[in-house]
């Protein structure tokens, strides 16, 4: 009787293994990864580091230049340590970025798959209600937002979500109504699951590629927009800090003390450049046309 070795049965690349490789195979993603872990370790762990604290005023120091009394990235008009403050002003974008993305992004998802897989007057009901919502200017509703209840960075968190979910709605129902005629979907219906499990177990887990590339080209979008915002005054309350405020107010001062301007704005175009070309390498990875 002859002897067989019995292998184990070679396993195919997953789907996710696959685009992991192709993300990881992309220099620019992998520089956005990096540059992009760098600006959140100093967000997070930055301003216990420095010796200055961000609201921290000193009359003998206004507008003093870089690397002078003791000020590496210099200070602003009240001596005011501009390290301190652009490392908590990186911690406010970032975490109005994410947050208000998160709360876009579970309205949306929730909307969309609801509608896509409902159909019918449902779906006609609901997404006419995102078309009335898409022709109300985006900041108008913003600021309308934030004038009735007051300015404060959970309001901000709350209002610029609530109108960022429009696109991620949109998005979501396409791809659900493409998805809920597979065959899974046909067979979780056949063993008598529910609508709000099919959607919440088959079809929400299968639009993740679309949405995890949509959510990194939001949150930039949404840090923008708090950017904007705080160029009209109705950004964080001072002496709160976020990169908008601090190019808005480097830009009043850009003659006397142009650093004000410099350093904020270099690290807002790091942090998107970072966030576009995560999203741009997401997207070729995820991409099934290239597999």
């Amino acid at each position: 009787m002859t002897d067989t070795v019995i292998g184990a049965a070679p396993r195919g690349r997953s789907l996710w293994s696959d685009a992991r490789a192709r993300l990881l195979g992309n220099k620019a993603a992998v520089a956005g990864l990096f540059v992009l872990a760098l600006l959140f370790a100093a967000a997070i762990v930055g301003p216990y580091l420095t010796p200055w604290r961000f609201d921290a005023v000193n009359k003998d120091d206004v507008w003093a230049a870089p690397l002078t009394a003791g000020h590496l990235l210099g200070a602003d008009s009240l001596g005011r340590d501009l390290l301190a403050r652009l490392l908590m002003g990186l911690r406010v974008s970032l975490a109005i970025g994410v947050v208000a993305t998160a709360v876009s992004l579970v309205i949306g998802v929730a909307w969309g798959a609801t509608a896509g897989y409902a159909g019918g007057r449902v779906d006609e009901a609901m997404m006419r209600i995102v078309d009335v919502l898409f022709a109300l200017p985006f900041i108008f509703f913003v600021i309308l937002l934030m004038v009735a209840f007051g300015s404060s960075i959970v309001l901000m968190f709350v209002a610029i979500g609530a109108v960022e979910w429009l696109t991620m709605a949109r998005i979501v129902r396409g791809q659900t109504r493409a998805l809920k005629s597979r065959e899974f979907v046909e067979a979780a219906r056949a063993i008598g699951m529910t609508p709000a499990r099919i959607v919440a177990r088959h079809i929400v887990p299968n639009l993740l590629g679309p949405v995890v590339v949509y959510v990194t080209l939001t949150i930039p979008g949404v840090i923008l927009a708090e950017s904007f915002l705080s160029f009209l005054g109705l950004g964080v309350r001072p002496p709160m800090a976020s990169l908008g405020s601090l190019i808005a107010n480097g830009a009043q001062d850009m003659e006397l003390a142009p650093w004000l301007l410099i350093f904020p704005s270099a690290v807002m175009a790091a942090t998107l450049m970072s966030f576009n070309f995560i999203g741009d390498g997401l997207r070729d990875a995820l991409d099934p046309k290239d597999r």
